[in-house]
């Protein structure tokens, strides 16, 4: 039996830590991590670059030239008939971060060999604009090469085919070549997520038409909202009606929220600015929910405000940095708490569940980066220590249960840890950019200097 003594003053030491004084809230109250200890940021940078070099060799290995490399099969993957070259394009600004000069040339130079949009074939509007314009743009202003922003504004005069609709809102899916568009049934992140690139777009080129479109279906999404300035899930881009009213701030509404007051920042948009500030306190009336264990953010119906479901998952981990960002830190280190208990409950997040009941409703992880997103994020507001913990756990463990001997591998379950055959560009993207920035001190990156789009993606701040 472990001396009881010993025990008691453990005890003594938790009660300490978890509850530091009568003053603290218990929503501000540090989770207590595992394993606890000074991370050396220097070695974690190391680790995060060396695991970067081991999933893209992986891709170089198996998959070079096409969109993605199915991790447990070993074959290439591409979305269409053609491959855009995502993980390329995605994974260049990492590159570039990471100082990894020879792997970024060559991306580069498959980039400018292979990359060609005058293709008969029809991709998802949102996808390709986060990810290919969006890595084109950050590629153009890291890199410096004019063959970057041709690309872009090539890509950007197909894309913006998309929005030819009766209300200026875009459709899901646009023909590179053709224009041809289909899609209208939609939902405000494939409508409102544009602001950011078609900005940068309009910046780079001397041509405001890119930036008006997209704040043209911003404003028309936006019109749309309930009385409560609640958005709802779905929308038909063509009629203007409500096809879903249940809103919340997870997929198919989260990035709508996030380029509403990226954009007003970037931008210096006031016209944004004041739709952020009815919306940003709807979201925190209707949908934010205080439980005994901490903050969550719920689903409710548009119009009466009412809870309809009590499902969070690793998409709405995004919202801590977001309200960080809005300078609401006392709110989004209670949430990031969450986001790290969901995290560490089963040791890699799920994709969503029951934050009452902490059952798991879709036990499936696919790389995602918006858990360690928020840990950046409320690291560079707070330089507070336990948010380097936080990465540091949370890489570790996906680290522990994703690497494969080539690359990465989704999850199929985080309760099971199985894997499944998948590893998207945004892994490249995102989750190793913000896990490889949270722990670098190189200063290649300022990050009170530029905004992030909702594929990681950097853009420079005037």
């Amino acid at each position: 039996m472990k001396n009881p003594h010993i025990l008691m003053f453990s005890l003594f030491l938790v009660l300490i830590f978890a509850y530091p004084g009568q003053a603290q809230t218990r929503e501000n109250t540090p989770v207590l991590l595992e394993n606890s200890k000074t991370v050396n940021k220097k070695e974690m940078a190391d680790k995060v670059k060396d695991e970067f070099l081991h999933a893209w060799n992986g891709y170089k290995k198996y998959a070079w030239g096409y969109d993605a490399l199915q991790p447990l099969t070993k074959k290439p993957h591409n979305w269409y008939k053609k491959s855009l070259l995502m993980t390329p394009v995605d994974a260049f600004d990492t590159m570039i971060l990471m100082g990894l000069t020879e792997e970024a040339a060559e991306a580069k130079e498959l980039i400018f060999k292979d990359l060609d949009f005058d293709v008969d074939m029809e991709a998802q509007n949102f996808e390709v604009s986060i990810r290919i314009l969006g890595g084109l743009l950050s590629a153009y202003e890291l890199d410096g090469d004019p063959r970057f922003l041709k690309l872009a504004e090539d890509l950007g005069k197909r894309l913006m085919k998309a929005f030819n609709s009766p209300t200026g809102m875009p459709y899901r899916y646009v023909n590179l070549k053709t224009g041809a568009t289909s899609g209208p049934v939609s939902n405000p992140a494939e409508i409102g997520t544009y602001l950011v690139e078609y900005g940068t777009l309009s910046k780079h080129t001397g041509n405001p038409v890119y930036y008006q479109t997209a704040l043209k279906a911003m404003t028309a999404l936006y019109a749309l909202r309930s009385p409560l300035n609640l958005t709802a899930e779905g929308i038909n881009i063509e009629t203007g009606k409500v096809t879903n009213p249940i809103s919340h701030i997870s997929g198919c509404i989260d990035s709508y929220l996030e380029y509403m007051l990226k954009g007003s920042i970037l931008f210096n948009d006031k016209q944004l600015s004041d739709m952020w500030i009815p919306t940003i306190e709807a979201v925190n009336k209707y949908l934010a929910d205080q439980t005994p264990d901490g903050l969550w953010y719920g689903h409710a119906d548009m119009y009466t405000g009412k809870i309809t479901e009590t499902s969070y998952g690793a998409l709405d981990a995004f919202f801590s940095g977001t309200l960080a960002m809005n300078k609401d830190l006392k709110r989004a280190a209670a949430l990031q708490n969450s986001n790290y208990s969901m995290w560490m409950q089963n040791g890699v997040e799920p994709e969503s569940m029951n934050y009452i009941t902490k059952e798991v409703e879709n036990g499936s992880y696919i790389l995602r980066p918006e858990n360690i997103e928020g840990a950046y994020c409320l690291y560079q507001y707070t330089h507070d220590d336990r948010y380097l913990e936080m990465g540091a756990n949370m890489f570790n463990n996906l680290v522990k249960y994703c690497r494969t001997d080539d690359a990465y591998a989704a999850l199929k379950d985080v309760r099971t840890k199985e894997k499944k055959d998948y590893m998207e560009s945004f892994f490249f993207a995102e989750t190793l950019k913000y896990a490889f920035l949270l722990f670098d001190d190189s200063g290649k990156l300022d990050f009170n200097k530029v905004i992030f789009n909702t594929e990681a993606h950097p853009y420079k701040r005037d």
